[in-house]
């Protein structure tokens, strides 16, 4: 399959993972970003496990720890990076509708493409990953790229539009969530942004066939699902230390959300190592783009209400994926 296949079924996946996300987040439990990051690490570790046998760390004479220790060192800007992103996400979830927090996260697609192409330029390879650019990519990064951009600032100014209409009085604006924590609240997708550029930029530099570091997809999915299931275990030894009770991530209610949501994390995020090993500059604001999926989805089952500038906004980055699409298409019959 092509990188811009890929990167579709990846952000249908982690489009889903973002509704289920919200449905699993408790906005009176201080502790939820914690266990959802209990549940991803739980699967990512578990699909690693099952995928080290296939690694490079394999080699002909068996599994090689000092091959593994190295790829960690290599890979451990990503990993990092995208475990810190994805927790503050979580907890930005606690105050901020899905609509809300996905765009302006993922305006870090945008950002990572330019910092992936700053880095090639100065390695001297810019021009493998530049001949991808069909005039249909460069519309359909365009159309993306300002998509996503113009869809956060929107969300910006009708969260808070929403809230003050909520609360009327200074009274009911203090106890109004949305109003107390509606810009502060913001520091959290802004925070995702910073840390998910780094790790999407650093992934697209490890990963990229002609000019990366030596590490395989299937290694990248086992290192970064050891990491999360290191960071998981930690967020639960941190949850029992703190709540004094033992956090039950096999209750009903919690597999039927936060279980869920990390299923379909691990699914997009199969697809988006493919997708990034292959094209990096181009598959990077692509898979960004799941934030649409992610309204849509919120509209449809959260009841979140759009605006017409929100649809628009959806239309332009839809219009973008199908531009992508049809270069990839022509690319490959020629």
């Amino acid at each position: 399959m092509s990188w811009f296949v890929f990167a579709l079924i990846c952000l249908l996946g982690w489009g889903f993972a973002d509704l289920f996300y919200k449905k699993g987040t408790d906005p009176e439990d201080r502790y939820s970003h914690l266990k959802i990051a209990v549940w991803v690490g739980l699967v990512m570790g578990v699909v690693a496990l099952v995928l080290l046998p296939f690694s490079e760390s394999v080699t002909e004479n068996g599994f090689s720890i000092g091959t593994l220790l190295m790829n960690t060192a290599k890979y451990s800007p990503a990993s990092f990076a995208y475990i810190i992103s994805m927790v503050i996400g979580y907890a930005g979830l606690r105050y901020l509708e899905v609509s809300i927090v996905s765009p302006v996260q993922n305006a870090s697609g945008a950002f990572s493409m330019i910092a992936m192409m700053v880095f090639f330029a100065i390695t001297g390879t810019v021009n493998d990953d530049l001949g991808d650019f069909s005039p249909l990519n460069i519309i359909g990064t365009v159309l993306i790229v300002a998509g996503m951009i113009v869809l956060a600032v929107v969300e910006n100014s009708l969260s808070r539009k929403e809230a003050n209409e909520e609360a009327k009085t200074e009274e009911e604006k203090k106890k109004n969530k949305k109003y107390q924590f509606g810009a502060l609240a913001l520091i959290f997708p802004i925070l995702y942004c910073i840390f998910d550029t780094i790790g999407t930029a650093a992934d697209g530099i490890i990963l990229d066939e002609e000019t990366g570091l030596g590490i395989g997809e299937i290694d990248c999915l086992v290192l970064y699902g050891l990491t999360f299931l290191a960071a998981g275990i930690g967020c639960y030894i941190f949850l029992l230390i703190r709540t004094k009770k033992a956090y039950n991530p096999f209750a009903k209610h919690e597999i039927a959300n936060k279980g869920v949501a990390a299923c379909f994390e691990e699914f997009g995020q199969i697809f988006y190592v493919f997708a990034m090993a292959r094209n990096p500059v181009l598959a990077a604001p692509m898979v960004a783009s799941y934030c649409i999926v992610s309204v849509l989805l919120s509209r449809v089952f959260l009841k979140e209400k759009l605006k017409a500038s929100q649809y628009a906004c959806v239309i332009a980055v839809i219009i973008g994926i199908v531009c992508m699409g049809v270069a990839e298409g022509l690319g490959e019959a020629e």
